[in-house]
């Protein structure tokens, strides 16, 4: 497996690493609201290249995808807003999540990020460092579960950095 930044042939791809899954929720269009997801906010301001990243198999075949975008603390452009991440059905619990997790917070960490933020399972995203964001005085946009809004300092960050987290835009649309 090698892990690589989205290029623009891997849009399909990418849309159907997450299609496949995701569950799609009652109604609608038969496509999980991930996948129309990372297309939306790959058309926002909050979209950062460098923190799209595929998982590929020695085919060159992408497995899998994760993908940061800019959030705000305060308003302040200091945080990165981790989601959705998705991998195939056959390639689940292989390792493959588990490395976009860890490519994605090292870029973060390397171009100075001071935090990255996401809305996920407590008991799977606390082995990469997460933990419940009011721990470090950020609050969720919406009324969640402390246990289920995390988040994980990198070296850049800065106590200062408090307040509430709000998402790229296209999170306020779900």
């Amino acid at each position: 497996m090698l892990i690589r930044r989205e290029t623009p042939a891997d849009v399909d791809a990418i849309r159907a690493v997450h299609s496949a899954a995701f569950a799609v929720s009652g109604g609608g269009d038969g496509v999980p609201v991930e996948a129309t997801l990372v297309d939306a906010l790959r058309a926002d301001e909050g979209w950062l290249p460098a923190y799209s990243l595929v998982a590929t198999d020695s085919d060159g075949q992408v497995v899998g995808h994760v993908v940061a975008t800019r959030g705000r603390v305060a308003g302040q452009p200091v945080a990165l807003g981790l989601g959705p991440v998705g991998v195939l059905p056959d390639w689940q619990r292989r390792g493959a999540g588990s490395a976009l997790m860890h490519a994605v917070l090292g870029a973060a960490d390397a171009r100075d990020e001071p935090l990255v933020v996401l809305l996920g399972h407590p008991d799977y995203y606390p082995r990469f460092g997460f933990r419940p964001a009011v721990e470090l005085g950020i609050t969720p946009p919406q009324p969640w579960g402390p246990q289920y809004f995390q988040a994980r300092p990198l070296n850049a960050w800065r106590e200062s950095i408090r307040g509430k987290f709000r998402y790229a835009r296209p999170f306020e649309d779900l």
